[in-house]
């Protein structure tokens, strides 16, 4: 055959079968040298089975691209939230700030600048104005500056720890690593802070949902 269409031919079977045969049908997809056509749920299928990937809402399109480029660059809110494990934390009602050339976004009262982005933000004719930004778990991080926060889960999962915490009445869920970390430097209840890099934010627009750059 010239196209295999499959349609969650793995979603019965336990994890430890599922990551085997996850192996066999990229080998097999190898050895045929033909397409693949795989319809899924499973994003972790999705990224590591897939070519390119067709982000699928309500029967519409939202985004096509390489797994890199969905998780990189999502499209919008809905594709932003539907790649990547845990999923992407949003924080709604940011400002964006645009003064001369430069800009600056500020999250729960902490600004920040957004240096990096200024090129793709002016090209794109952004202006100061109300944005929802998302960051990804794995790019927060817990210390001793930027915003008030207190842990409300702790969840071990081997070699990374997630953390579920509350700020400022909101959930936020951290990514770290457990390489010589003190098993209870993150107990429940424990009062943190966090923060995250302005490079690796994404700005969204409220009302389309749009990623703004």
């Amino acid at each position: 055959p010239k196209v295999f269409l499959m349609d969650e031919p793995l979603s019965n079977l336990d994890a430890k079968l599922r990551n085997q045969m996850r192996a066999e049908i990229i080998k097999l997809r190898e050895k045929i040298d033909t397409t693949f056509l795989y319809v899924t749920h499973d994003q972790v299928e999705a990224m590591t089975l897939g070519d390119r990937i067709v982000i699928m809402r309500d029967g519409f399109i939202q985004q096509i691209g390489t797994p890199q480029e969905v998780f990189n660059h999502p499209a919008n809110l809905f594709v932003a939230g539907f790649i990547g494990t845990p999923q992407m934390n949003f924080f709604e009602n940011c400002q964006l700030t645009k003064s001369g050339d430069a800009y600056s976004v500020t999250v729960m009262g902490h600004t920040l600048p957004t240096a990096e982005q200024n090129a793709k933000l002016a090209a794109a004719g952004a202006e100061s104005r109300t944005v929802t930004v998302g960051v990804r778990p794995v790019h927060v991080t817990v210390g001793d500056e930027g915003i008030d926060a207190q842990i409300d889960v702790s969840e071990l999962m081997g070699s990374e720890l997630h953390l579920h915490m509350t700020a400022d009445g909101k959930d936020v869920v951290a990514v770290v690593q457990t390489a010589n970390l003190d098993a209870n430097a993150y107990a429940r209840h424990t009062a943190v802070r966090f923060s995250f890099e302005p490079r690796l934010i994404h700005l969204f627009d409220p009302e389309t949902e749009k990623n703004l750059i």
